[in-house]
């Protein structure tokens, strides 16, 4: 997926202002204008479209998680990788939300996205075990559509 449509994703489900995307790079120790946010949520055919790198794209998952869950105590805030995998988006947001496998089945199921909890393990997993598997693009935007569903539901009809 595209490192600027999971942020554009993230900033929906948790209704994010502005002003908090940038606390959220701060808690990274990243420091970013307005306009760089506001011009990595625009889409590809909009004029001043910014893409956003793995390296940021790690800044922002890590200081969503230290937004949302706080630093450990004695813990450092933790070095951006300069490469991501859908794997380890997936499990920075899993830590960010809080989740337990329970949780992120739910997710997907709302999203009408069946996955058994050995397969759900299996993405979990470091590279190079015997029952790694990748994250596809599929996977992880429907556990992003279904954490929207989870945490935005839709108005009830009057």
């Amino acid at each position: 997926m595209i490192n600027n449509d999971i942020i554009r994703k993230v900033r929906y489900i948790l209704d994010l202002s502005n002003a908090k995307m940038l606390r959220i790079f701060a808690k990274a120790k990243h420091e970013i204008t307005q306009e760089e946010v506001i011009n990595m949520l625009k889409k590809e055919s909009e004029e001043g479209y910014q893409p956003c790198n793995d390296k940021i794209m790690c800044m922002f998952l890590d200081g969503l998680v230290i937004y949302k869950r706080g630093l450990k105590p004695g813990a450092e805030v933790p070095e951006p990788l300069s490469q991501l995998t859908n794997n380890l988006i997936f499990k920075k947001l899993r830590v960010a939300f809080e989740l337990r496998e329970d949780d992120i089945i739910e997710a997907l199921t709302l999203a009408e996205f069946n996955m058994s909890k050995s397969e759900l393990g299996a993405l979990f997993r470091k590279p190079g075990h015997k029952h790694y598997k990748a994250c596809g693009d599929q996977v992880l935007r429907n556990f992003l559509m279904g954490l929207s569903l989870k945490y935005r539901p839709k108005p009830a009809e009057a």
